[in-house]
């Protein structure tokens, strides 16, 4: 019988794309839309979860939220590397 998992998907839009990751695996993907990020996320883990040596991690509910702080008057622009 198949088992199943679930897993937290956090999408972030970077550019014209939107990454998918996986905290509780440290897994991501992308795609064009949040759809194909999912999508592409589910097939990365699965992928994943193919090798007989990989350990499942017992993992609780993940809860997501936001933070919202003052940036002290600094200009909002994006941090480059």
């Amino acid at each position: 019988m198949e088992e199943k998992h679930r897993f937290s998907a956090v999408i972030q839009k970077e550019g014209k794309w939107y990454v998918s990751w996986c905290p509780e695996l440290d897994i991501a993907s992308q795609g064009e839309t949040i759809e194909e990020a999912i999508e592409s996320l589910k097939e990365a883990i699965e992928l994943y979860l193919e090798d007989e040596d990989t350990q499942i991690p017992a993992t609780g509910q993940v809860f997501t939220t936001t933070a919202e702080v003052s940036s002290h008057a600094k200009d909002s622009r994006p941090i480059s590397s």
